[in-house]
């Protein structure tokens, strides 16, 4: 019997599993009780105020932190088979644990001061997460996340600084603060920057340059939910200035719209599944302006059981279609690839809100209570728009990878024979379908209790379907069609310009009038008659005497010895 040294990546992956597997039943207590334990250290306390690092175990921090530690476990042992051939598996695995390490300390650390060792490490790890591959686009994709992350950083920095001036950091006395709208503000940007809200959301895609893996449990558990929950940790403090609710409901709608339209314009399979990503988080946003943080959370959970599971496909068909994420390279998967093609499908359809998948029962249940309240008729109808293009997209990506001609590249071998891949992949599509209805049976906060007229009640299957259908029809096309490039496909595809706003276009402007002024003042006129023209000038005064001094100094030597022998004719002639 042969036994094979067994890799680091499945050796966490265990770790996590088996953690995951033990915290499930404490959550389940937690949650039914309703009971939750405060563990505080004190290390640093003085005349007006102390430093603590509390641990909060409350049903949210630890079925939050079981979400989290099964999907990485999921990831870690996909990445055992798909990271196999990297030169640097280790430090791979060392960060991807690190990033898992982070995410939890922000989870079970409720002190806004102790809770940016976390947010920070998040942000660190993923900047190197995204620079893996050490080229200019990872590089580039790399800075703009971590520049775009540190404004929302620097905002929490100073509504930290804000409560310091009270001698405390807890959020149940920012209410009291006279800067309380400040700190407010503060949360509120700094959950935009990392749940990737409109302006904020052009990193999103970028962060696309990172191992399929990695975006993985980016998009669907840590990074970008770190946001949403933030808002959630905070909100008896939020929920006090009607603001924020105005504030959070027009960037998320905002941002699904534009998600949902970006997505039909583009060909990057893993950016489709990206701006996906940036849709839902709008319905996890919305959900909060709505005055309703539980069924965001619900959202956020049903989400990072089928998003990490839609990454984990998307990465499976990369693996073996040579690395290629152009979506015109595949088709016709389904023959080759029917387990993965069978999971992509569950998959989609939860993104969708299917009946009976996870999606369905929070995101079902998020657009009941907008129909519910008293919303403008322009905001529904902007998010029930998006909610559309939702399926729509769903359906072209499924029909131009899995049922579309074949048109894979050279080279490409498609199979369903690594079950290093495949065994995450069908341990997620269990929760992709029964996560929702399971949740939904433990927490009771999770079961909204609506009465809608009928119409009202099936006007999002409704959208779906009216979505679905023009999917079909309008994405039906012949893959080599030509592509008509006009500027509303850009300024779609581009996320309405933010992707140029964000990056080098829009810096190209003022660098060549700096190029331009550097030449024409700085190493012209300035350097004519500044430091150069002085030296030149003075230079030429200096060659100048000393030309004089050269030609004359004969002349001199002769009037010199002139003089003496005056002298000594003088003196003679006086004795």
């Amino acid at each position: 019997m042969k036994f094979y040294p067994i890799k680091a990546s499945s050796m966490c992956s265990m770790i996590l599993f088996i953690y995951s597997v033990l915290v499930f039943p404490a959550s389940v207590y937690f949650i039914i009780m309703n009971k939750w334990t405060l563990l505080e250290w004190e290390f640093f306390s003085s005349s007006t105020s102390s430093m603590t690092l509390p641990l909060l175990l409350d049903p949210l921090s630890l079925s939050f932190s079981n979400i989290v530690c099964l999907i990485s476990a999921c990831v870690l042992m996909f990445s055992t088979k798909y990271m196999d051939e990297e030169i640097y598996l280790s430090r791979f695995i060392w960060l991807v644990m690190l990033f898992v390490l982070s995410m939890n300390m922000l989870v079970f650390i409720p002190n806004m001061l102790s809770l940016l060792i976390g947010w920070d490490g998040l942000g660190i790890v993923s900047f190197a997460l995204v620079i893996y591959y050490e080229n200019h686009k990872s590089l580039a994709a790399g800075m703009l996340t971590a520049l775009a992350n540190r404004i929302g950083d620097v905002m929490l920095i100073i509504a930290i600084a804000l409560s310091i001036n009270q001698g405390f950091w807890s959020s149940l006395h920012f209410i009291h603060h006279p800067f309380s709208y400040v700190i407010a503000l503060g949360i509120t940007v700094a959950a935009m920057t990392k749940s990737a809200q409109i302006p904020f959301s052009s990193w999103l895609p970028a962060a696309m340059a990172a191992p399929t893996p990695v975006s993985a449990l980016v998009h669907s558990s840590t990074l970008v939910t770190a946001g949403v929950f933030l808002l959630i940790r905070f909100y008896p403090f939020l929920s006090t200035f009607h603001s924020f609710f105005l504030f959070s409901m027009l960037f998320s709608s905002l941002t699904l719209l534009m998600a949902g339209l970006g997505a039909n314009f583009e060909y990057d399979l893993k950016k489709i599944i990206a701006l996906s990503t940036l849709s839902q988080l709008g319905v996890m946003m919305l959900s909060i302006s709505l005055k309703m943080p539980m069924l965001a959370l619900f959202h956020l959970y049903t989400h990072a059981m089928f998003k990490a599971l839609l990454f984990l496909c998307a990465g499976a068909i990369i693996y073996n279609n040579t690395h290629s994420q152009d979506i015109r390279t595949m088709g016709n998967l389904w023959k080759q690839m029917p387990l993965t093609i069978t999971c992509m499908n569950t998959a989609n359809l939860a993104l969708c809100g299917a009946p009976f998948m996870a999606g369905f029962y929070s995101k079902d249940l998020i657009l009941e209570t907008m129909l519910s309240t008293n919303s403008s008729m322009l905001m529904i109808f902007i998010i029930f728009f998006a909610t559309g293009l939702t399926a729509t997209y769903s359906i072209r990506l499924s029909i131009m990878v899995l049922w579309k001609q074949n048109n894979h590249l050279p080279f490409s071998s498609y199979n369903d024979e690594q079950w290093l891949m495949t065994s995450p992949m069908v341990i997620l599509t269990t929760g992709a379908i029964f996560s929702g209805m399971l949740l939904q049976i433990l927490v009771p906060n999770f079961n909204e209790t609506l009465t809608l007229p009928l119409p009202t009640k099936v006007l999002t299957m409704v959208v779906t379907l009216m979505g679905a259908w023009l999917g079909v029809t309008a994405w039906n096309i012949k893959i080599n069609s030509p592509i008509k490039h006009s500027i509303h496909n850009y300024f779609l595809s581009s996320m309405w310009f933010l992707s140029s706003v964000s990056t080098q276009k829009i810096i190209n402007m003022p660098l060549l009038i700096t190029k331009n002024l550097t030449k024409t003042i700085d190493q012209g006129w300035f350097e004519l008659y500044g430091g150069q023209g002085v030296m030149m000038l003075s230079s030429s005064i200096s060659k100048t005497n000393q030309h004089y001094q050269n030609n004359l100094m004969p002349a001199f030597i002769m009037m010199m010895i002139s003089s003496m022998l005056f002298i000594l004719t003088m003196l003679m002639y006086l004795k």
